[in-house]
């Protein structure tokens, strides 16, 4: 017998972050099972499409934010 155990996946609202050419994306209120153990995040085939549209279009963000950049060797 194969008794797996499955980690219970919850709905959540995240942000999604895509480094892409060079630039920094991130998407909030993303739709997500989320793994509570892990914090791993799962995306509708749905959502990964509309992710991708959002970023790909350079649609007009709702917001503009500043980030420091660190290098971890330095």
């Amino acid at each position: 017998m194969n008794h797996e155990w499955q980690e219970p996946l919850v709905e959540r609202k995240v942000i999604y972050t895509l480094e892409w050419e060079g630039k920094f994306y991130m998407v909030e209120n993303v739709p997500a099972r989320v793994d509570e153990e892990t914090g791993e995040c799962f995306f509708s085939p749905e959502t990964v499409e509309h992710l991708q549209q959002i970023i790909w279009t350079r649609r007009q963000p709702v917001r503009m934010i500043e980030t420091p950049v660190y290098d971890f060797a330095a």
